[in-house]
């Protein structure tokens, strides 16, 4: 009995071990993010980070001026860009420069799953920070399609309130594929 469910669970892991999942860190520095309740942009943001991407094409972890990252929400569906709000999906993009072994072009392409959440921090000394977030899916370079997530902090606004544009400090998405 014991050698059989040995056997039996052999059989169910097999095909599971031909899949691999496989996660890359990509983080972000600097840009604008700018809009209205129309939506929001992320612009200017260069790629510094890029880990886990060996899964893909044999590289570790890199960094330097990697290429950008990007965005565009669809438009704000409640709330406030002053005290924050949910947006209606968007745009997600990954590009590489082609330097360090990044691949040169579209890198991860997908849309936000769902809400876009943009989420206003009023810190102890009475100043506002604020972050986007979402959930991701798309298609890698390699044709594979990849599910993940995005947070996308901007600076401290001071006392002010978001009023249409905020420099971004960093961002960092996680994205896993699944490859046979």
């Amino acid at each position: 009995m014991r050698r059989l469910l040995s056997v039996v669970l052999l059989a169910l892991a097999l095909p599971m071990s031909a899949f691999a999942v496989k996660s890359v860190y990509f983080g972000n520095s600097g840009g604008t993010i700018a809009g209205s309740s129309a939506g929001l942009t992320l612009s200017g943001s260069k790629l510094v980070v890029v880990n886990g991407l060996n899964a893909l094409n044999g590289l570790g972890s890199v960094t330097g001026n990697l290429g950008s990252v990007s965005l565009a929400t669809g438009a704000l569906v409640s709330g406030s860009l002053e005290t924050g709000g949910v947006f209606a999906g968007g745009s997600f993009t990954v590009t590489g420069n082609g330097e360090r072994g990044i691949p040169n072009g579209t890198i991860f392409t997908g849309t936000f799953i769902g809400p876009a959440n943009w989420t206003m921090v009023t810190l102890a000394d009475g100043t506002h920070a604020y972050t986007l977030s979402g959930l991701l899916t798309g298609t890698w370079y390699t044709a594979a399609m990849g599910r993940g997530a995005t947070v996308q902090l901007t600076i401290n606004t001071g006392t002010s309130f978001f009023e249409g544009s905020a420099a971004l400090s960093r961002g960092d998405a996680s994205i896993s594929t699944t490859t046979p």
